[in-house]
């Protein structure tokens, strides 16, 4: 079969129909529901893997249980292009983020080794924990894939008090081998990962795919005001130390601070998900509040900055309202740049499907953030609909998820063709 014919097929009414079947794997009736190392993941990696095989890859599932489909290059066992997301779900899940990457990526392989054996190795990944829900630590099996899974995290429990050492044991998997799991630069020529962009630029911008230039660096904090409870219907107004009313102002100045009404900056976001009064009687002032904030901007330093004047006036605001403030930060990740060569080859299949290229950074994490650590890596992001994702309504149009195929088959034709002579 000819490149032409091959670019003439229709990738999307297949995927689509494969998401449907994955989507029908699920812990609870009416939603969808899989989370890490649990009898819903054992058979979507069943259903996937067979995919995998009929596209003409040999599989085999890692000591993580990331599931892993590989065509061998000119020179075997040499290192790989590797094409991944995940496939596990949150809680109630939309059925495109994750899958969507995975089952594009496969139709990709097949397609590329009808027109003959590639150069190099190709590799499908399935990530086996993106999410970390069960778990409450996210990037599990790409971090284990990049060699950087702490090894504390086998000690982390889940909502049952199970570990998940435990629960590796339980499904099959020796978490004494989770360096196994591990790959070196020396093994893999990069990463391209096609997702849905889980917000709404492209669907403003009316184009089909994106560009991703990097994913954001996070901040996640948790911070307290405390003053004093008191009796509701005796305290003046002008006495009260009301640490919820405190609370309430900095999460205005949060706002006013990332939607740049002080400083103007594009892609940073901040967000109050959680917020907590005690002693949380309808009659009594709150005595102390707790909330959290999520910061995330695709530069480190604007994040980093946004932060510090956030800090800044919470404080401010605590000793005007004669309040005590406390903060403590759970959780720091860098920004990701994505490879300026990568990048450059999915730009290129962009515009020769007859799209404009627009550039966007990912403000939500990925699988891609753990495998930059050993190797260059790049994104196409696939537009969904209302920019809704991590929902049941999450969706992408089957032609959307047509151009984002051949854009990610493009960009990979065009990594193999580098590597050809």
């Amino acid at each position: 079969m000819s490149v032409e014919d091959v670019t003439k097929q229709a990738f999307a009414p297949r995927i689509q129909e494969r998401l449907d079947a994955l989507a029908r794997i699920s812990a609870e009736p009416g939603a969808i529901t899989r989370l890490y190392l649990t009898p819903e993941q054992a058979r979507a990696e069943a259903l996937v893997a067979g995919w995998m095989r009929e596209a003409g890859m040999a599989v085999r599932r890692d000591a993580v249980g990331n599931l892993i489909g590989r065509v061998e290059g000119r020179v075997p066992g040499g290192p790989a292009l590797v094409i991944g997301s995940h496939l596990d779900t949150v809680r109630d899940a939309g059925r495109y983020d994750g899958p969507l990457g995975v089952i594009a990526g496969i139709a990709c392989v097949a397609a590329l080794l009808r027109e003959g054996p590639p150069p190099v190795a190709l590799e499908v990944v399935g990530f086996a924990d993106e999410e970390g829900v069960r778990f409450s630590a996210t990037l599990t099996g790409s971090r284990a894939f990049s060699g950087h899974l702490d090894p504390a995290a086998l000690r982390t429990l889940d909502a049952a008090g199970t570990t998940l050492a435990a629960a590796m044991r339980a499904y099959g998997l020796d978490p004494g081998a989770v360096r196994t799991a591990a790959r070196t630069p020396q093994t893999i020529l990069g990463y391209v990962e096609l997702h849905i962009e889980q917000g709404p630029m492209l669907e403003r911008a009316g184009v089909p795919v994106g560009l991703v230039t990097a994913i954001s660096g996070a901040s996640r904090l948790e911070l307290t005001l405390t003053g004093e409870a008191g009796h509701a219907g005796t305290v003046a107004m002008t006495e009260r130390r009301d640490a919820l009313a405190g609370a309430a102002e900095c999460v205005l100045a949060i706002e006013a601070r990332c939607a740049g009404q002080e400083l103007q900056a594009e892609h940073l976001v901040g967000t109050v998900g959680r917020i907590q009064a005690w002693p949380g009687a309808v009659n009594t002032i709150p005595g102390r509040a707790r909330f959290s904030l999520d910061l995330r901007a695709p530069d480190d330093g604007q994040r980093r900055a946004a932060l510090a004047d956030i800090e800044a006036a919470c404080r401010r605001i605590a000793v005007r309202r004669r309040l005590a403030f406390g903060l403590a930060l759970l959780h720091e990740a860098e920004a990701v740049p994505c490879d300026p060569a990568l990048t450059a080859l999915v730009g290129a299949a962009i515009a020769a499907e007859g799209f404009p290229v627009l550039a966007l950074p990912s403000g939500a994490g990925h699988d891609g953030m753990a495998v930059a650590a050993i190797a260059p890596i790049a994104m196409v992001f696939v537009r969904c609909r209302g920019g809704i994702s991590h929902n049941p309504a999450e969706f992408a149009s089957l032609p959307d998820i047509e151009a984002g195929a051949r854009v990610l088959l493009g960009a990979v034709r065009g990594f193999l063709a580098g590597r050809s002579g």
